[in-house]
């Protein structure tokens, strides 16, 4: 049985994200986020106060170097660069993305969605909460971009507060219903018209660091690996999973999230790195992810933008994270860094070899 946790975080937050969606969102999707508001609070393993900075190397600078004996780069060998046999499959899945009607029947006339799925931070920094999107945000951009693909592509917010990994690990959660009911049907879609996810999902109250056996960090690879599956199965036509981890978490108020927000990043590298060995071994499942096979059971994964930097420490693309680019609860991104993310996903979909082709009006995938 899965619990929802809600603390609320009282009249000052609620103040600030009317702020971010300001005739924009509905008065219940800023219900849904005070609910959900301090959904992330309880931390634990020595976590620390209040942090501008920890120290850390972020994974696209860290390279061949080490954290805690775990290599960085966000794929194998410390490189940040897809191997090209992945590169490959993604684009000719890719190719593949094709409008279709509600039956999911290829048309002309059909449309094929970009959906997210992730937890209120998520939803935040795509759209708002709900479809009634803020105009800095990813989807606020998007849709009023002369580049992007207007006609065919439907982007759709999916991510709901409180909904962290384990909501999404299962065909039978409710949050896909809600997609289903509330996000997609009213615009005329349907589960079959999904062809790309953006995921940023993350563990609920983690507890341990690694390198202990137990870290979180490995319970949120598993359950990652159970969610694209579920993913698979709930949009038969999906092709690619486009995967992000947190922004920093050292600005959080009740406690650090630190370095768990850090470790999230490592748990991806690992999950795209199992579907990546899985395929060059010819079939061999990891253990912890189990069957990631893209041409079986699985969407083709990669990774999004990645996210995170260390606090004020600029990474060598020069983002950073100041304490004004969060809510009052320092863990909710405040409008700075909504566009901040909008911007590292605009550029992701705008330059991608496997993205160009669906995403832009005339694109296409080499």
């Amino acid at each position: 049985m899965k619990t929802i946790v809600l603390l609320s975080l009282g009249a000052t937050l609620l103040a600030s994200l009317q702020l971010v969606g300001a005739g924009c969102a509905g008065a219940d999707d800023f219900d849904e986020l005070d609910a959900a508001g301090d959904e992330w609070e309880e931390v634990g393993d020595g976590a620390a106060a209040v942090s501008a900075t920890t120290g850390l190397i972020p994974l696209t600078d860290l390279g061949t170097g080490t954290y805690r004996g775990f290599s960085g780069g966000l794929y194998p060998g410390g490189s940040n660069a897809l191997p090209s046999a992945h590169k490959n499959a993604a684009v000719s899945r890719a190719k593949a993305i094709v409008p279709r009607d509600r039956a999911g029947v290829p048309a002309a006339n059909g449309r094929y969605v970009l959906l997210s799925i992730g937890m209120s931070n998520t939803s935040l920094e795509f759209c708002a909460m709900g479809n009634q999107c803020t105009t800095g945000s990813f989807m606020g951009r998007a849709a009023v971009d002369p580049t992007v693909n207007h006609t065919t592509l439907r982007i759709v917010n999916g991510a709901i507060g409180s909904m962290s990994a384990p909501y999404w690990d299962s065909a039978s959660d409710p949050a896909y219903d809600t997609i289903r009911d509330q996000r997609l049907g009213p615009q005329g879609l349907t589960e079959r018209q999904v062809a790309v996810v953006w995921l940023k999902s993350a563990n609920l109250s983690p507890t341990t660091a690694l390198p202990s056996g137990t870290a979180d960090a490995y319970a949120l690879e598993a359950t990652l690996g159970d969610t694209v599956r579920t993913l698979r199965i709930r949009y038969p036509n999906l092709q690619l999973v486009f995967l992000s981890s947190r922004i920093y978490g050292g600005w959080t108020v009740a406690n650090s999230w630190e370095p768990y927000a850090y470790e999230e990043g490592l748990a991806l590298k690992w999950l795209v790195g199992a579907q990546i060995a899985q395929k060059r071994s010819g079939g061999t499942a990891d253990l912890r992810t189990k069957d990631l096979d893209y041409d079986t059971v699985s969407p083709w994964l990669g990774w999004g933008p990645y996210l995170w930097a260390d606090g004020t420490s600029p990474r060598a693309d020069g983002l950073s994270w100041v304490q004004s680019d969060f809510l009052p609860d320092g863990l909710h991104p405040a409008p700075t860094a909504v566009a901040k993310v909008a911007d590292l996903l605009l550029t992701f979909f705008r330059t991608q070899p496997m993205t160009k082709c669906w995403f832009l009006s005339g694109g296409t995938c080499p």
